[in-house]
């Protein structure tokens, strides 16, 4: 798992939303990447559905936040239309952006680690947490960058 202080790897990926290029948001947006083992599973419904509750107020704080897991796309389509998901889940079926990133399998080997990181305008990550922080606990660290 990467520190808080680390530079964060950019990349460029498919998504749900079209191509997400992370150096775009960079300087302009704080980002939260949202590393979560599968697309339609229960915990992780809960996970995301819980940052779509507090969306709007996400991006009043001038973020933007992207799902991150190795499913396919047409997966990751139809369970961001299931829930209605305003940001966008980015495919990462070579597993590149987890290894930058550092976030480890679990299970066998079978699935990725859940981990939400934070990376403030400078390109620094500013939070990183294993599991399911509470959304407020995103707000306030996000809140606390203005």
């Amino acid at each position: 798992m990467l520190k808080v202080g680390d530079s964060a790897p950019v990349f460029t990926a498919a998504s749900t939303k079209g191509t997400i290029d992370l150096n775009a948001h960079i300087g302009k947006a704080n980002i939260v990447l949202i590393f979560y083992p599968g697309d339609d599973t229960p915990i992780c419904t809960k996970q995301l559905c819980a940052v779509q509750d507090h969306y709007t107020k996400i991006e009043q704080a001038n973020t933007v936040v992207f799902g991150i897991n190795p499913g396919g796309m047409d997966k990751k389509r139809t369970f961001a239309d299931k829930f209605h998901y305003e940001f966008p889940l980015i495919v990462d079926e070579d597993e590149s952006i987890r290894k930058a990133y550092d976030v480890g399998k679990v299970l066998g080997l079978f699935f990725q680690q859940r981990i939400v990181y934070i990376i403030g305008k400078n390109g620094r990550i500013i939070y990183a947490k294993n599991g399911n922080p509470p959304v407020p606990e995103l707000i306030q660290v996000i809140e606390s960058q203005a």
